[in-house]
């Protein structure tokens, strides 16, 4: 106990050095009042989460097996309540968890906006975000969701991975995705998305295609805009015959 007291007041002696340094430097450069309380949010809420412990640091001094042992204990269980890996063998699983990265953001944050290019997915372990887009600008469209524990956001990413063309550029977000709480994540950045799926053919098929689509927020907005325009000719088709019924009314009673 003695021993973990003295390193808990180490890692808190060293954060307030760094956070006095960081008061320092937005000093200098001048940082307006905003965007200085933001970064003392941020600093204040990954302290309170990781009590100024670096995991990935302290992972990478570990052996590999050691290493992934962790990882899986660490975000196995997240990874398997995402509908969208349910089905996937532990060998894949294995290989997600390995490359997840823990992420932390605090309310208000924007994570991605609309046409941006999406460079990871996240995987929500506590918190809440909104997500929604306006198709592109379009005039008068908005369509919104709340994303939470268990849910994913950047799923964008997922079609490009499975690209076989290299080179290919990084999709372009269709929705902006903003904090409304503390949020805390694990982070599946693009590459490593890519690798997997190079390693692990299984992502290519087309029952996992369909699952994917089914939990999308993107192809949920896509639906929803495809069903509504279906619906708006269905009702132009049946108005049009009784538009031109009174059209030919009207003409005979004018003359």
């Amino acid at each position: 106990m003695q021993t973990y007291l003295q390193s808990t007041t180490v890692r808190l002696e060293e954060w307030r050095i760094r956070r006095t340094d960081t008061e320092q430097w937005m000093h200098h450069r001048q940082l307006p009042q905003e965007l200085r309380q933001s970064v003392r949010k941020y600093d204040q809420y990954k302290w309170v989460a990781t009590r100024g412990v670096d995991e990935e640091a302290l992972l990478k001094g570990l052996p590999l097996d050691l290493r992934r042992d962790i990882k899986r204990h660490l975000c196995y269980d997240l990874v398997r309540r995402v509908p969208l890996f349910d089905q996937m063998d532990e060998r894949m699983l294995d290989a997600i968890c390995e490359r997840l990265k823990p992420a932390l953001c605090t309310q208000g944050t924007c994570l991605v906006r609309e046409g941006d290019p999406v460079n990871e997915m996240l995987f929500i372990i506590r918190g809440n975000l909104d997500s929604y887009t306006t198709n592109g600008g379009r005039t008068g469209f908005f369509n919104s969701c709340r994303i939470g524990p268990g849910d994913f956001c950047g799923e964008e990413l997922l079609t490009w991975a499975l690209d076989p063309r290299p080179g290919v550029i990084l999709p372009s977000s269709t929705r902006t995705v903003k904090a409304v709480s503390e949020v805390e994540s694990f982070a599946l950045v693009a590459e490593d998305l890519k690798f997997v799926a190079a390693q692990f053919r299984r992502l290519h098929s087309k029952q996992l295609r369909h699952k994917f689509r089914f939990y999308s927020h993107q192809w949920r907005t896509w639906a929803a805009c495809f069903i509504q325009a279906a619906w708006r000719r269905h009702k132009n088709e049946r108005v049009q015959p009784s538009l031109e019924l009174w059209r030919i009314l009207w003409m005979k009673l004018s003359r």
